[in-house]
């Protein structure tokens, strides 16, 4: 009886919380001319020049390059291989590891559930993840692998969290080498695995650690989004890959975003390459197995980079973003909630670099728009581990996405190229 009315209230409860329809019905990407919505297909075309000519350079091995104005797609080209060991040409819709491009759909979870009222933005961490509670910061590291601390001027909040700003390192990819050797002695879990381990044991491991500094006193990259993505488990009462799927990915179609690829998709998975006396040749394991997204046991749900996707599933989502928050008569967030996460949430933490840092995005400001070739001022943008690359102008209304999948390259101009070109082939 007990189990049959925990069952009964889940469901009330996501029938409660489950997607809205909008008032607003903005119609699914679908492909138009360029002409149609004020774009040169000639000019488009100096992509196509440049793709062929980034794969004879053998900059890369392999592209897909999605370009989508007002709704419509009106540039999707794959080039080159998605494995060159096996011969295996790439496809429009071949899968690619996205890996920090899955922050954004973190961080718009985590905003569904603040729309709920589950929470207020600069709640502790450690009213919802108690391992959290009485932080330290890193003072002193010692040959033996000991360590001082100083205790945390305040508590870590959501807001720091999800803005890089909550003194979190990145473990194996941390640019101090005292929290990568702290990280690696405590056994955390960075970026990705094959091991049977969760998001919830990990993370647990990761609040005994200390910070790089106080919170909210520096913009320091971090493994916040999967402090987070566990946060989400514990709020929703739901997997984090149960509520990806249920509440953002099913309602924006998204059907080929997934931590853990289905075996109907795992042959649409693109190879890591690297380079290697001339020839392209499948990335070795290392910290990770490059094979994580169809091996293992599949159960780290990493709300930072656990993600797999299609240009055109993460092109759904971005233009969801676009359209303040709905897409095909399902509201993911409000209007006002989009609003306020692209305001700037962390002042100059970031200097004169052109951007600031909302509560999902890299977002250009005045002088990122003046240095030319980035997009208009509120152009948001991110990337992932695996040489994947996006933005999106609101004023513009122009989604660029450049996927690749490659480690160790040292040569690659593409993706500064493809988001100058995309700018340049506006024609109204």
């Amino acid at each position: 009886m007990k189990n049959l009315l925990l069952l009964i209230f889940t469901c009330i409860t996501l029938s409660i919380f489950a997607q809205t329809k909008s008032i607003k019905t903005s119609p699914i990407l679908i492909e138009a001319s360029a002409s149609s919505v004020g774009m040169s297909e000639e000019r488009l075309m100096r992509i196509d020049a440049m793709c062929k000519e980034a794969l004879e350079e053998s900059q890369v091995p392999g592209m897909v390059a999605l370009v989508a104005r007002n709704g419509k797609i009106v540039y999707h080209k794959a080039f080159g291989m998605a494995d060159n060991e096996s011969g295996r040409a790439l496809k429009r819709d071949d899968i690619f590891r996205i890996a920090s491009q899955t922050k954004a759909i973190t961080s718009t979870a985590v905003m569904m559930l603040w729309e709920e009222g589950k929470f207020r933005m600069d709640d502790p961490i450690s009213k919802y993840i108690p391992a959290f509670m009485d932080s330290q910061v890193l003072d002193t590291l010692y040959e033996n692998g000991k360590y001082d601390t100083t205790p945390a001027d305040k508590p870590i909040t959501i807001r720091h969290l999800i803005t890089h700003t909550s003194g979190i390192g990145y473990g194996v990819i941390d640019g101090d080498k005292r929290i990568k050797e702290i990280y690696k002695k405590a056994g955390v879990t960075d970026l990705f695995t094959t091991e049977k381990i969760s998001i919830a044991e990990s993370v647990k491991k990761l609040a005994k650690l200390p910070l790089h500094h106080h919170p909210g006193e520096k913009f320091t990259y971090s493994e916040g989004l999967d402090v987070l993505g566990y946060f989400i488990e514990v709020v929703s009462g739901m997997p984090l890959d149960e509520f990806f799927r249920t509440r953002i990915f099913d309602p924006l179609g998204m059907d080929d975003t997934w931590f853990y690829l289905p075996k109907s998709k795992e042959n649409r998975l693109v190879s890591i390459q690297k380079k290697e006396n001339g020839n392209w040749v499948k990335y070795p394991t290392t910290f990770y197995d490059p094979d994580y997204p169809k091996t293992g046991e599949r159960t780290f749900f990493s709300g930072g980079a656990g993600l797999s996707s299609t240009a055109i599933d993460y092109a759904s989502f971005l233009q969801m973003y676009l359209n303040n928050g709905e897409l095909n008569g399902i509201r993911i967030l409000s209007r006002t909630t989009i609003q306020f996460m692209m305001a700037n949430q962390i002042g100059d933490l970031l200097g004169d670099s052109g951007m600031y840092h909302g509560l999902a995005f890299g977002v250009l400001d005045e002088k990122g728009e003046e240095m030319g070739g980035r997009g208009s001022n509120g152009t948001f943008e991110w990337g992932g581990y695996f040489n994947t690359q996006y933005f999106a102008d609101p004023t513009e209304h122009i989604i660029g996405i450049l996927l690749k999948q490659t480690q160790g390259t040292d040569s690659d101009d593409t993706s500064w190229k493809f988001r100058q070109l995309v700018g340049q082939a506006v024609d109204d």
